[in-house]
């Protein structure tokens, strides 16, 4: 049973395993990822549900734009068509974007920024869509971007803290994950938010993300909240902060 009083407020998930869960059933990958689209859908509104405050999706990777062209076209088609007000509306979701936009289609750019701009003032809950992201790709920016303040003298190197790289990064308006969520059985977190998810509670499981629905999410927080945040702490000094 999941204690409401203790739902993590961000929750980052990688949805693996569309293709896998297509090819078994004799279908094209992009079938899959359609039906991943779906469970966005559910997994959303659970969330908003919930009291999730911070939903961030890893959608698309700098990586995965070395994939088939006719499989890369397909997806940046479904993130045009997926891109419905409904979801965001009717839950009252903010919508961002946080990875290298540079190499996204005009078209689907256009669509990110309406969409953004449209759910600006949901508050319920702020769904973050890493598409084109990279991990790597974003601790490398923010030091190019701290390198280049330093040289024009408007930081010094006696003042870079972890603030200082937190501030530059894309994920620097959201707090950190609680809990990372990976689907589909691999045990590897592929350049996802390598820095933000340093405390991050990891759950792995088998379930291909298009069969990832409210009693797997269900799963998954109650895994987070049998654990304890000890943040370098011993047990017994968390134990004695919580009396």
């Amino acid at each position: 049973m999941i204690d409401r009083n203790n739902i993590p407020q961000h929750i980052a998930i990688i949805m693996d395993g569309n293709g896998r869960w297509a090819t078994e059933r004799g279908k094209d990958r992009s079938y899959g990822h359609q039906a991943g689209v779906d469970a966005v859908r559910t997994i959303t509104s659970e969330c908003t549900r919930l009291g999730v405050k911070f939903l961030t999706l890893y959608t698309f990777s700098t990586e995965n734009w070395n994939r088939p062209a006719d499989e890369v076209s397909a997806l940046m088609g479904l993130v045009l068509t997926s891109l419905e007000d409904e979801i965001f509306m009717k839950n009252n979701v903010r919508f961002r974007v946080i990875g290298d936009r540079s190499r996204i289609p005009a078209e689907v750019n256009k669509k990110l920024a309406e969409t953004e701009e449209h759910t600006a003032k949901n508050d319920t809950m702020t769904m973050i869509v890493a598409l084109s992201y990279s991990s790597k790709l974003e601790l490398t920016t923010a030091t190019r971007q701290i390198a280049q303040e330093v040289k024009n003298g408007k930081l010094r190197v006696e003042d870079i803290t972890e603030d200082t790289i937190n501030e530059r990064l894309w994920t620097n308006f959201m707090p950190d994950p609680e809990l990372l969520i990976r689907t589909g059985g691999e045990l590897r977190i592929s350049n996802y938010l390598l820095w933000q998810c340093a405390y991050s509670e990891f759950y792995f499981c088998d379930t291909y993300w298009p069969d990832f629905d409210e009693a797997a999410l269900h799963k998954a927080i109650e895994s987070y909240q049998s654990r304890q945040r000890r943040f370098g702490k011993t047990e017994a000094q968390v134990e004695a902060e919580e009396k």
